[in-house]
Parts: C-alpha cells; structure tokens; sequence
C-alpha cells in the first residue's frame, strides 16, 4: 500500500510547487484601479517595488521606512482618485524629483 501512496504524495507535492511558480507582470502596465483593487498583488508589495526601482535610479541605498510607508499610503490616495491612469504615471506625477 505505502508503494502506490508514496508515488501520489510525490506528484501532488510537485504540482503544488509548480502552483506556486513565480508570476511575472509589466509592472509600467498596471493600472491605478488594479493597483486599489489588490487585482494583480498586494498593493504594498508593488509600492516597495516601485519603491526600490526609482531609488535604484537615482543610486540612493538608504531605505527610509516610514517614508516609505508615507509614499505608499499617497500613492493609494492618488489612484483611488484617478482609477484610470497608470501607477507608474501616478509615481512620476507624485515623487518626480525637483529640478
């Protein structure tokens, strides 16, 4: 019996993994609305993301937490009253650096 139970655990353990395979997304494609509305991840894992990728831009290594904190909490704002833009449009709008 334990040699046709063991196969089965075996498989639905790998399909399990393969379930949780990575998902890639156009982050500059994800619309403010998706972006409210938990539609493509959590909206404060994309904030850090984003977070991360215009830091990296501008070479700034330090990570401010609650400035962060205070960023994505803006950017929730600002989507919710624009639905239709992007949340990259909404970032550079927001925190573009001053020139």
């Amino acid at each position: 019996m334990l040699n046709r139970v063991l196969p089965s655990v075996v498989l639905a353990a790998l399909a399990v993994s393969a379930a949780q395979a990575q998902v890639t997304m156009d982050v500059s494609k994800i619309t403010c609305e998706q972006y409210i509305l938990f539609k493509v991840a959590d909206p404060q894992h994309i904030a850090i993301w984003l977070s991360g990728y215009y830091n990296g831009k501008r070479n700034n290594m330090v990570v401010d937490v609650g400035q962060l904190k205070a960023n994505a909490e803006k950017l929730m704002r600002y989507c919710e009253t624009n639905i239709k833009g992007t949340v990259v449009e909404a970032v550079e709008k927001l925190f573009a650096p001053e020139k």
